[in-house]
């Protein structure tokens, strides 16, 4: 990656601040006035997708795709971390979608699975990545997907999303590089051994 320009004092883009004076009440006394800084932006939850399917051999898959990820690549103390890591699809829910709706569209965007909002089944329920700054709610869900069915994803026109590559491997595989450190990205683990409660 390489940084052609630094905008940090432009107020506006992706992500907003809000930066509050808050009390809390706790056994019926309220606290001191304390500063506290909430990240929101315009879309705010994501739906996460486990589209698998059953290989002739009798395995059952993941599609998995890689992904760049500059906070990470950017960071000056990244702990052996390239920035580019192997996610299970995920993306934004638009304003007025529902989750699925949402989720339908990712698919076809980031792996080129056609669905229906009402073929995928919730995976558990919505959990909350990183509370401490940003109220996002990721959605999961998963889809048995025939892979002679799949075409080009369409993508967002991100650069970031046309560098992508696109893999199927067996669940078993996926889970082994969750823990030897291949996959690095909590959705997706937790995604996929809530997968993998289903199909055991």
């Amino acid at each position: 990656l390489e940084i052609v320009a630094d905008h940090s004092s432009e107020p506006h883009g992706f992500l907003s601040l809000r930066r509050l004076d808050l009390t809390l009440m706790h056994e019926g006394k309220k606290s001191s006035p304390f500063r506290y800084d909430i990240v929101e932006r315009r879309a705010l939850d994501a739906g996460v997708i486990a589209a698998h399917h059953l290989r002739s051999d009798g395995l059952r898959c993941i599609y998995l795709r890689s992904a760049a990820r500059p906070p990470a690549a950017l960071r000056k103390d990244a702990p052996q971390s390239t920035g580019v890591l192997w996610e299970l699809p995920a993306g934004l829910i638009e304003p007025g979608e529902s989750p699925a709706v949402g989720s339908a569209r990712e698919l076809e965007e980031e792996l080129g699975f056609a669905c229906t909002p009402e073929s995928l089944t919730p995976l558990g329920d919505w959990m909350l990545p990183a509370p401490g700054f940003i109220g996002e709610v990721h959605w999961f869900f998963h889809v048995e997907v025939d892979p002679a069915h799949r075409k080009a994803p369409g993508g967002d026109g991100s650069p970031l999303e046309e560098a992508a590559r696109i893999v199927s491997v067996p669940l078993h595989e996926a889970l082994a590089a969750c823990n030897d450190g291949t996959i690095r990205d909590s959705k997706t683990e937790l995604a996929l051994y809530r997968l993998a409660r289903l199909f055991p």
